[in-house]
């Protein structure tokens, strides 16, 4: 290896003296050619991080804005005269700081533990992986979180209710979201899974806050 550095200096040495001008910017065209070279391998890095992140904030804010419309949807569907809100805002919240980045994370973690695979065993493995563990956690959170944050009930209250409720709204959740997750994973690219997910996840949000509405008790002076 030092014989060759050492060749190589001998010859650059040798042609800087017969050609200095013709050596000299060769050989910086080459540095500034190299250096560009790793400079846009770094912006590509930090492109792709940057991706990532934009991806994150685009799909946390569809899950937020389509929480947004499916309560105000529901709120109209309930007969609520005035539009209340604060419940929307908090339900916008749950969207974006729950849903939107809890569902970009769970997808890469799907594909991850099964390869990137899409064939119908892998899809069918994903699906009921998906509806055995993220779909009773996600439901149990949202009960809780509307009888305790957006309503103010208190917890004993709502603790009742959602021992009486929970069993019907996942037995509902696993007659329909099943067929989603199937075609989710099977025809839709990861980057886009969150969105489609949220767009679906606009009518089920409609279910979820009429028959959170109907738990409603009234409130314990």
């Amino acid at each position: 290896m030092g014989s060759v550095a050492k060749k190589g200096l001998q010859k650059y040495l040798l042609q800087l003296q017969h050609h200095p001008l013709r050596t000299k910017v060769s050989f910086l065209l080459y540095v500034f050619f190299v250096s560009c070279e790793k400079g846009f391998g770094i912006c590509r890095l930090k492109k792709v991080e940057i991706d990532q992140n934009l991806q994150k904030l685009v799909q946390a804010i569809t899950a937020a804005v389509l929480s947004g419309i499916s309560d105000t949807v529901s709120q109209k569907l309930s007969g609520i005269p005035r539009l209340q809100l604060r419940r929307i805002l908090l339900k916008m919240l749950f969207g974006f700081a729950y849903l939107g980045p809890f569902g970009h994370y769970m997808y890469i973690l799907l594909d991850k533990i099964f390869k990137g695979k899409r064939d119908s065993k892998t899809v069918a493995k994903k699906v009921v992986l998906e509806q055995l563990t993220s779909s009773p956690c996600n439901n149990l959170l949202f009960m809780i979180y509307y009888g305790v944050v957006v309503e103010g009930r208190p917890w004993m209250h709502v603790k009742t209710r959602i021992k009486k409720e929970y069993p019907k709204v996942q037995l509902t959740a696993w007659t329909f979201w099943p067929v989603v997750g199937w075609i989710n994973h099977q025809y839709v690219p990861l980057q886009f899974r969150v969105i489609f997910n949220s767009l679906i996840a606009f009518c089920w949000g409609i279910f979820l806050n009429l028959r959170a509405r109907s738990m409603a008790l009234p409130k314990s002076k």
